[in-house]
């Protein structure tokens, strides 16, 4: 494992143990060269996902993408880093365990929201506006009107 501030090749875990989910093991690593230390997780290499876009277009399933989603929903809102990390945990296991080897983009997205709705409400208008793609204003209060109607 390179160290990911010297890039120096050798490095050596000094702490291993499970991580919060259960699902991955967490590392703690320090570096030969110039002694800092960072961790890693390490996680079940599961069967590569194929997404399906809305245009019908397939690419490779990328944490990273849903995780930046729900950073821009959560930017300046009561969300912690954990909280975040949990909720893409949660969607991330739900879309596995569904054992598809092909997704339409479409069933995460309504996951992501479903969850981002319990979360954060703020978060939750944020992320449906960019994914539900509000044409117009009256679009984005039909969907405020609804939250408001559910919580009643």
């Amino acid at each position: 494992m390179k160290c990911p501030f010297c890039n120096h090749e050798n490095t050596r875990v000094i702490d291993s143990r499970p991580a919060e989910d259960n699902n991955s093991i967490r590392r703690r690593r320090v570096c030969d060269e110039c002694g800092k230390r960072f961790t890693t997780y390490e996680k079940i290499e599961t069967i590569p996902l194929i997404i399906i876009k809305k245009d019908n277009n397939r690419e490779a399933y990328d944490r990273a993408k849903i995780e930046a989603g729900v950073l821009r929903a959560c930017h300046k809102r009561p969300v912690s880093a954990a909280q975040i990390t949990s909720l893409v945990d949660s969607v991330e296991n739900e879309i596995f365990s569904m054992e598809d080897k092909e997704i339409p983009s479409q069933v995460i997205g309504e996951l992501l929201m479903n969850k981002l709705k319990d979360l954060d409400p703020v978060a939750y208008v944020r992320f449906a506006s960019v994914y539900r793609e509000f044409k117009d204003v009256n679009t984005f209060v039909d969907e405020l009107k609804s939250i408001l109607k559910e919580k009643k």
